[in-house]
């Protein structure tokens, strides 16, 4: 089966998920490659598999080539054991859960494998060619391109939403998520990849330290009591992987970043991975 009329059979057979994210409309119908509501609005199937909701162009800030070199990361197991406390804050049994911000949708993966439930999944992202690369993977549930700021998704579809440093929209995530669902936000502490940091900025200015405090602050602000849950830990990175490491980051971006040599990558012998994972749970 083709990986376009496998995501039209996976819509249909998950019904009341989606909805027009023109007018809202929920009474949505597959007509031929399409998703129409009934005021005649149409999303396409996108012949990789996957729905697109935006109504301009897509961010594609992170580029496929960044969004390559990240998977390689992430499949050696740079995220392991942040997704795993993750999988560990969530509810037993099967959930229907949103991954924000999914990007290639390596975490998802890893998270499915690691719960081994009969969830329904649904990963989205702004940018199109993470999606892209998305549908790559051997993956059971479903991916689009969307907006966080205007979900496509109906009022209580999931219960559970997490996202792994994305931004957040808690009115929209508060819409989407049921009565008394989970959501799961993960953010960086002072430490993340501070070796990093220090090789393209030094170790003194603005770069070298994380605040997220803020951060922190405004969650618990829309769910007092959520849990801090803190995951340290050094993730070993062999030569071959060095370079994809720097590549894959967004802190290379910066003005005041330092040109990386093939030399300077023999200091980077190990990142520092330093997260909160934030848990929620939406008031009923």
């Amino acid at each position: 089966m083709k990986k376009i009329a496998r995501a039209i059979q996976w819509v249909q057979n998950h019904p009341g998920l989606f909805i027009c994210p023109v007018c809202g409309d929920q009474d949505l119908r597959v007509e031929a490659s399409s998703l129409v509501c009934a005021a005649g609005h149409r999303t396409d199937f996108n012949k990789h598999g996957f729905l697109y909701f935006l109504q301009g162009k897509s961010n594609d800030e992170y580029d496929r080539s960044m969004l390559t070199e990240r998977r390689r990361l992430l499949e050696a197991g740079l995220f392991m054991p942040m997704v795993e406390a993750v999988a560990n804050q969530l509810p037993v049994g099967s959930q229907t859960i949103l991954d924000v911000g999914t990007g290639e949708g390596t975490p998802l993966l890893q998270l499915v494998k690691l719960r081994k439930e009969d969830d329904t999944l649904v990963g989205f992202d702004i940018s199109k060619a993470g999606i892209q690369l998305a549908t790559q993977l051997d993956f059971g549930g479903f991916f689009c391109v969307a907006d966080l700021r205007h979900l496509p998704f109906n009022a209580g579809a999931f219960s559970a939403v997490i996202e792994f440093f994305s931004p957040s929209d808690y009115r929209e995530f508060d819409r989407v998520l049921a009565p008394n669902a989970t959501l799961i936000k993960v953010i960086p502490n002072s430490g993340y990849l501070a070796e990093l940091r220090h090789l393209l900025y030094g170790k003194t200015g603005r770069h070298a330290e994380y605040d997220n405090q803020p951060v922190v602050d405004l969650f618990m602000h829309h769910y007092p009591g959520a849990k801090q849950v803190p995951v340290r830990y050094q993730f070993p990175l062999p030569s071959e992987l060095r370079r994809a490491m720097v590549e894959m980051s967004p802190l290379h971006w910066g003005k005041e970043a330092r040109p990386i040599a093939e030399l300077d990558l023999g200091q980077l012998t190990h990142v520092t991975v330093d997260v909160t994972v934030l848990v929620g749970e939406k008031r009923s």
